[in-house]
């Protein structure tokens, strides 16, 4: 798992100079309108990219909760003052169908994670990222989130060895992922857990595709795969999953730090007693983060097959804009009770596809 951590941070870093010079509950499958204010017409060069009057904006299942609502409609309508189009916003309940909306043209932009995108690219080159939410630098250098491994509140025992957490016990066990396309919930865990065994001459030939199915003869008993990061989260609570992989920013509106540091093994969470479906009959619940690894954060890509390069230099420009930065409901305060995406102090800052190359070396 280091060897994973310090490949992300040393690569993240060169990346982040270079493109800096160079330039997260199920959702039922459905659009829902952003706000009823558009401008009608097409400009030329739009009209010859296909461009309509509407634009659709597709979301992961993480993001696709009626709780972000007003979160999804903030974006929307920045986007909608840019281009002067309608936004639609298509909800998902499956990773794939994100995946398969933005590489075949079924949407003009996507909010997903460095797997999907790159999944999305290599299948459609035309496919590619504008901007990812800033660190709290508002620059690329700390523009990550984490991905955790988990444990209910009770059990951490069994994960400690000399003091110290280790994963050196999940081997056997009932675990749950969210989606073999998502990044930190299978992406990240599964070569983490690959090249921590894989030192061991019983599973020296372990690959992250032997951790997707369970059994007898497996590295799991059983392995179950959650959808979302918040269905996965389930999954651990609900004592379906011995230990589970989800994110902490997918889950940030539901739960809230009971003890230790944020983001680092030994912290535990608790659910909310506010908490909304699917956490709402796990209210007062605690789980242990085992284990925790940085991730690059996801970008919002868009189809250039789709979009004029005028459309999209307006997305782009006014996502990055210092008005867009302000906005407490797209960069949400701490103290906010408003349910949000992104964290004050962060801003969209500009991304290209090399970024994205350490998620891409886990596959090597």
């Amino acid at each position: 798992m280091k060897k994973i951590l310090l490949l992300l941070l040393a690569v993240t870093v060169i990346l982040a100079s270079f493109a800096g010079c160079s330039g997260t509950s199920g959702g039922k499958d459905n659009t829902t309108n952003a706000s009823s204010s558009t401008q009608s017409g097409t400009s030329k060069d739009s009209a010859l990219s296909g461009e309509g009057d509407t634009l659709t904006m597709v979301w992961y299942p993480n993001e696709s909760g009626e709780e972000l609502k007003a979160a999804r409609d903030a974006i929307g309508m920045v986007l909608e003052k840019a281009t002067g189009k309608k936004i639609q916003h298509k909800l998902t309940t499956d990773y794939v169908i994100a995946i398969e909306a933005i590489a075949t043209g079924n949407a003009h932009v996507a909010f997903m994670g460095a797997q999907g995108y790159i999944e999305a690219h290599n299948k459609n080159p035309k496919v590619i990222p504008l901007v990812v939410n800033s660190g709290a630098s508002g620059t690329l250098k700390d523009a990550m989130y984490y991905s955790w491994l988990n444990v209910k509140k009770g059990k951490e025992s069994e994960y400690m060895k000399d003091g110290k957490y280790t994963i050196d016990n999940i081997q056997g066990k009932k675990f749950s992922f969210v989606s073999n396309s998502s990044t930190s919930g299978f992406k990240v865990p599964s070569a983490g857990i690959v090249s921590h065994f894989s030192k061991q001459d019983k599973w020296k030939n372990l690959k992250s595709e032997n951790l997707i199915e369970g059994g007898k003869d497996k590295f799991f008993s059983e392995v179950l795969f959650g959808g979302s990061h918040q269905g996965s989260a389930v999954n651990l609570l609900s004592g379906k999953a011995d230990v589970a992989a989800f994110c902490d920013t997918c889950v940030a509106n539901y739960v809230e730090l009971a003890e230790g540091k944020e983001n680092t093994a030994g912290a535990v969470y608790r659910v909310k007693k506010d908490a909304v479906d699917p956490f709402k009959n796990f209210a007062g619940q605690e789980f242990v983060v085992i284990s925790v690894t940085p991730v690059l954060n996801a970008p919002f890509a868009v189809n250039t097959e789709k979009l004029s390069e005028k459309t999209v230099k307006a997305i782009k420009d006014a996502m990055m804009s210092d008005e867009t930065a302000a906005n407490k409901e797209i960069f949400v305060p701490k103290d906010s009770k408003f349910k949000g995406l992104f964290k004050e102090k962060e801003r969209f800052v500009e991304v290209n596809d090399e970024w994205f190359n350490p998620i891409r070396e886990l596959s090597k």
